[in-house]
C-alpha cells in the first residue's frame, strides 16, 4: 500500500467521524458498528471471515451500502483493530520496569481476547490512537532511563515481539489441542503440549539427546513449564537494565 492509498484509513481512524449518506437503505451506520460487527465476526471466525459481504450481512445492509462508509477490507480491518484494541495498560508514574511488565501483560491479555489481532497488526499500515498510545507508554516508561530514541524504539518492538510469539504459540496450541493423541488436554499451555508430545519421542530416542531429556525431566519435577512469557520478559528487562547501568557508569 502507497502513502497515497493510506488516506482513506488516515481520515477513518484520525479524521472527524463522517456525517454519513444523506440517502441510503441504512442511514444509522456508524464507524463504531460496523468494527464491532467485523469484530464479532474475526472472533467467532478468525480475519478471514470478516469480508465486507459478511459485515453487511451482519448489519443487514447491502454491500454498496458499507462501501458509503469503509471503502474496502484493509480500511474495514483497520478500523476493527482500533476497536479491539484495549486502553493501553499502564499506571502513571512507577518504575520503569514494573510500568514495561504491567504493559506486555496487557498486551497479551488483548491478543488473548482477539486472536485475530496477530494477522491484522503486521506489516506497514496506518495505525490508530490506540495503538499508538500503546507504543506511547512504552516509550514514556522508558524516558529519561538514558536510552537513545532509537534503543527505546527497538526495546519497545523486543518487548511486543515476546508476546506476540507467546500469543502464537497459544493461538496454535489452542486450535490444535486435542488433534494429537496424549498431547494434552484442552487448556493446557503450550510447554506442557509440547512436552506431553515430545515425551512420547523420547521414550524411545532420548539416548540420542540427553540434554533434553533431562531438560525435560527436570522441568516435570520442579516446574517451570508454561512460564515462558515470565522468563522471556525478566530476561530482556534484565539486558535492558544492563545497558542503563553502563550508560549511566559512562560505558
Amino acid at each position: 500500500m502507497t502513502s497515497d492509498q493510506w488516506g482513506p484509513a488516515v481520515r477513518l481512524l484520525w479524521g472527524p467521524p463522517p456525517a454519513g449518506p444523506a440517502r441510503g437503505p441504512k442511514r444509522g451506520l456508524t464507524l463504531e458498528g460496523i468494527a464491532r460487527a467485523g469484530i464479532e465476526i474475526a472472533d467467532a471466525e478468525g480475519l478471514g471471515g470478516a469480508s465486507m459481504q459478511r459485515v453487511a450481512a451482519e448489519l443487514a445492509v447491502t454491500k454498496m451500502a458499507l462501501y458509503r462508509y469503509v471503502p474496502g477490507k484493509a480500511e474495514l480491518v483497520a478500523l476493527m483493530v482500533e476497536g479491539a484494541m484495549p486502553a493501553a495498560a499502564q499506571s502513571p508514574g512507577g518504575p520503569w520496569r514494573e510500568r514495561l511488565e504491567e504493559w506486555a501483560r496487557g498486551l497479551l491479555e488483548g491478543l488473548r481476547l482477539h486472536p485475530w489481532l496477530l494477522e491484522a497488526t503486521v506489516g506497514v499500515r496506518v495505525m490508530g490512537p490506540r495503538e499508538l498510545e500503546w507504543m506511547e507508554r512504552a516509550l514514556a516508561a522508558l524516558d529519561g532511563c538514558g536510552l537513545t530514541g532509537a534503543e527505546a524504539m527497538d526495546a519497545v518492538v523486543l518487548l511486543a515481539g515476546h508476546v506476540r510469539g507467546i500469543a502464537e504459540q497459544e493461538r496454535a496450541a489452542g486450535a490444535g489441542s486435542g488433534s494429537v493423541s496424549g498431547a494434552g488436554a484442552v487448556g493446557e499451555g503450550p510447554d506442557a503440549q509440547l512436552a506431553a508430545v515430545l515425551g512420547e519421542v523420547m521414550r524411545t530416542h532420548g539416548d540420542r539427546f540427553p540434554a533434553l531429556g533431562a531438560a525435560l525431566a527436570s522441568a516435570a519435577e520442579h516446574g517451570g513449564r508454561d512460564q515462558a512469557l515470565e522468563f522471556g520478559l525478566a530476561r530482556i528487562l534484565d539486558g535492558l537494565e544492563l545497558l542503563m547501568t553502563r550508560r549511566a557508569d559512562g560505558n
